[in-house]
């Protein structure tokens, strides 16, 4: 399992943070998703057949792109 940590700059509310969870939960390989409106960060658990650039690209296709990652 691969745990990241994204910051996302176009988090403004609650409806941003579960339009993420509900999307990147999708993913098969998807763990778990936790997105925080006040740090706007995201938090993906994950494992194969996800990957970092699918979840970074799907971020950036439903209008919230990936500013930088933050080491855990």
């Amino acid at each position: 399992m691969t745990t990241v940590s994204y910051t996302v700059p176009a988090i403004h509310c609650s409806h941003c943070t579960h339009t993420i969870e509900m999307e990147i939960s999708e993913l098969e390989g998807v763990l778990s998703v936790q997105a925080d409106e006040a740090s706007k960060k995201v938090v993906v658990n994950f494992a194969a057949p996800a990957g970092e650039e699918q979840i970074k690209t799907l971020l950036a296709e439903i209008g919230y792109p990936v500013q930088g990652l933050i080491s855990l």
